[in-house]
């Protein structure tokens, strides 16, 4: 019995399946579609693909990938950016904490 999908899920997989027509519409194999979503992983990411093969209409595979790969890079940075943030936080409580002996 096939597992019912959450409406995240759906989501997700209509928007990986709306990446993979866009770019099969540039004359690119369906598999490099598959290959950009797994490596996207999130709807926004998905569909700030798309907004670019829809503006740019790269005519190389290569250009496909490229952009793929800076938009996961940005995300990386932005995660990195989050978690330093984090820890700079917890660290100035600690800080505050041991001047006013908590």
């Amino acid at each position: 019995m096939a597992k019912k999908l959450t409406p995240e899920q759906q989501k997700w997989v209509k928007t990986r399946d709306e990446l993979i027509s866009e770019i099969e519409r540039l004359g690119f194999p369906a598999e490099l579609g598959y290959e950009c979503a797994k490596n996207l992983g999130g709807i926004k990411a998905m569909e700030r693909m798309m907004a670019y093969l829809r503006y740019v209409k790269p005519g190389k595979a290569e250009l496909v990938v490229d952009e793929m790969l800076a938009i996961c890079s940005e995300i990386n940075a932005w995660r990195e950016k989050k978690a330093s943030e984090e820890a700079n936080e917890a660290y100035n409580e600690w800080l505050n904490c041991n001047n006013r002996e908590c």
